[in-house]
């Protein structure tokens, strides 16, 4: 494993690099608000022996250094890019991203699609996830999620990241993207579970190539409850 701070701006960036160095594709992780790389820490060496892996901690997460900037999705992409570009990376991305992280590589993915080779949507947040979803959960439910935006950017950054993928998705991706719905979320009822798998299903449209598949016994961390789904997930789409 390969540690290194990437400069981008004003600010050192957090990376891990590991797995095949020439040749294939690079698979990409995205964790989810507020989490860092080793959110994937379940997940990453058993696909190193068949891609390059590139893990990385959002500025003011994890190992890298705090930020000013705005904590939207367009610049976490944009400072994804300059990372990747200054690791001289060229070689085709497969992208994962968990929760609020799937909706950042959706964002890189309409906004570089020749750059992207797929999409793996790992109990990912839908952009119209205020408007449809929240108004059918609990007072407490809602205000325990707004309050959790604390630790990079605040609630309404989140809805601009979510205005801003929405805004970018003129058309479906032509690549192939997985969409793994989390069966068994913590505090849902049957309806709001039945909701949120039907919200899970229509991420797989975003491509002609889309693919849903519901984790049964999984709650929203897939990659710590049912890694090995992940992990098989990113070698279908490795192979293909």
């Amino acid at each position: 494993m390969n540690e290194r701070w990437v400069k981008v701006k004003d600010v050192n960036i957090f990376v891990r690099m590991t797995g095949q160095e020439e040749g294939g594709h690079t698979v990409v992780f995205e964790a989810g608000y507020g989490n860092d790389s080793k959110a994937w820490d379940g997940v990453w060496e058993n696909v190193s022996d068949h891609a390059q892996v590139i893990l990385y901690d959002r500025a003011g997460l994890g190992r890298s250094d705090p930020t000013r900037s705005e904590r939207t999705s367009l610049h976490m992409v944009e400072e994804l890019r300059e990372v990747l570009h200054e690791l001289s990376i060229t070689r085709p991305l497969i992208l994962v991203g968990h929760s609020f992280g799937g909706v950042n590589i959706r964002l890189f993915a309409s906004m570089y699609p020749d750059e992207v080779a797929g999409l793996i949507l790992v109990d990912s947040t839908p952009v119209d996830y205020r408007e449809r979803f929240l108004p059918g959960m609990s007072d407490g439910f809602k205000n325990r999620y707004a309050q959790q935006f604390t630790l990079e950017g605040n609630y309404d950054e989140f809805q601009e990241s979510l205005d801003q993928c929405k805004s970018a998705e003129k058309k479906p991706l032509q690549i192939p993207v997985i969409v793994l719905c989390a069966g068994k979320k913590d505090h849902y009822s049957e309806e709001a579970q039945s909701l949120w798998n039907d919200m899970q299903q229509e991420l797989s449209l975003l491509s002609t190539m889309g693919e849903y598949r519901v984790i049964e016994d999984s709650a929203h961390y897939i990659q710590r409850d049912q890694p090995d789904v992940v992990i098989s997930a990113i070698k279908e789409l490795i192979k293909k």
